[in-house]
């Protein structure tokens, strides 16, 4: 998948916010899943320096995975103020995976708010291969 080509793009549902994220491979998605959230929650910008956060997930299968993926950035996000401006994935697997969040703590000053994201839900969720490339569908309840 060429790098111009967009990494998410906004689908309609009724209150919701629904997603659909591409990537190249596995961990391309998840990254490109982390990056497409939290452009929706906030405008960071670019950032110097950034805090190194360790994350180890385990869960039933991909769907579960994403899910609770991006559940753990938006709790860094709404319970320890800390924005993720990248993710790398080390190792991920159907059930598996370990990443680096790099994260900045978030300053109202700063960062200008999006869109309220309360959770990411199970609603609709589905990961998979497309040909060449990795795709996922992703609701969020506003």
């Amino acid at each position: 998948m060429a790098r111009d080509t967009p990494v998410y793009s906004l689908l309609d549902h009724t209150a919701d916010l629904k997603i659909r994220v591409y990537g190249k491979d596995l961990p391309d998605l998840f990254e490109n899943a982390a990056t497409a959230m939290t452009r929706f929650l906030v405008e960071a910008g670019p950032a110097d320096e950034t805090e190194a956060i360790p994350i180890s997930l385990t869960a039933e299968d991909l769907s579960d995975l994403m899910v609770r993926w991006l559940s753990e950035i938006l709790y860094l996000f709404m319970g320890e103020h800390q924005v993720a401006v990248r993710s790398n994935l080390n190792f991920i697997n159907r059930t598996h995976l370990d990443a680096i969040l790099h994260v900045i703590p978030y300053d109202p000053d700063k960062h200008q708010m999006e869109t309220e994201i309360k959770a990411v839900t199970y609603h609709q969720i589905h990961v998979s291969p497309r040909g060449s490339h990795w795709q996922a569908e992703i609701v969020f309840d506003l």
